[in-house]
């Protein structure tokens, strides 16, 4: 479970990789020299790029640098999902995005990617549909409806970094921690009480360093991890016409007080408004 190299092949006649991808039972943290666009469909997942960790809903667009580690956007999904990836080269058009003064846009966008861009609003509704409709085209044409993707991403204003520092794989390979035993492990005590001993001991640390390490990896501290798993989790139950009573102690909270208001913190909206907003009773 350590961090993993993918290997990015094109098809043949082509400059970039277009493919749907579906990995949810499978851990795959990972980092790869290309860029990478993400688009996915899902009731909602986690979203893991270099030190940033937090939930989507609905759906999710992110453009990622080269060698930025990032979890698959649809590791543990449990319900129907769909994905598109594209993966290129730094170099995928020679030196055009540099030199070329109609690109300027893009290459600057490019210049910022290894934090990890996170797009929404009307850019991620066109965007989408845009590389949906990648699929049916010919290579040549996917190019220059890629390039049209790329402007619209780089002018747009619905843009997010989701990192504020380089956090390429040269801050990773002194890898303390091995993320997919942390996951694996509250993926299957999150509902209990997960024990941070249990886990540094799992990764040969001690509790303190483990605690220092994880915060320094993530910005987050063990138990504000435990506790987004166990949202996202509660997501999913509320979405399948759980009570909000039921989902917060089946996903392990002790206090439905303390569920709700961290709910909202973490989402916007208290578990109720939460499933009212999604049509669900």
């Amino acid at each position: 479970m350590k961090i993993q190299k993918e290997i990015v092949l094109p098809g043949s006649g082509q400059s970039f990789k277009l493919f749907q991808p579906s990995l949810k039972n499978y851990f795959y943290w990972h980092y790869h020299p290309e860029y990478e666009l993400v688009y996915v469909e899902a009731i909602n997942g986690i979203r893991h790029v270099g030190q940033h960790i937090s939930g989507f809903m609905e759906s999710d667009l992110v453009l990622i640098g080269p060698n930025v580690p990032h979890l698959n956007f649809d590791y543990g999904i449990e319900t129907a999902y769909h994905q598109v990836v594209v993966q290129l080269k730094e170099n995928f058009l020679g030196e055009a995005f540099k030199e070329t003064p109609e690109f300027a846009a893009i290459y600057a966008m490019f210049q910022k990617a290894y934090l990890g861009l996170s797009f929404s609003g009307n850019t991620k509704t066109i965007v989408a549909e845009k590389l949906q409709q990648m699929q049916d085209l010919s290579h040549f044409d996917q190019v220059i409806r890629l390039l049209e993707v790329f402007q619209i991403l780089a002018t747009s204003t619905d843009i997010t970094e989701l990192n504020d520092q380089d956090t390429s794989i040269k801050l990773f390979f002194d890898d303390k921690i091995r993320m997919g035993a942390v996951y694996k492990y509250i993926h299957g005590n999150y509902n209990n009480k997960p024990d941070v001993n249990i886990v540094a001991s799992s990764v040969h640390l001690s509790t303190a360093a483990f605690c220092r390490y994880f915060k320094k990896q993530t910005k987050m501290t063990f138990t504000d991890f435990v506790n987004q798993y166990r949202v996202t989790q509660a997501k999913t139950l509320l979405l399948k016409d759980v009570s909000v009573s039921e989902a917060c102690y089946e996903v392990g909270f002790e206090s439905l007080s303390y569920f709700n208001k961290l709910f909202k913190k973490l989402t916007g909206a208290n578990p109720s408004v939460f499933k009212r907003s999604l049509g669900v009773k």
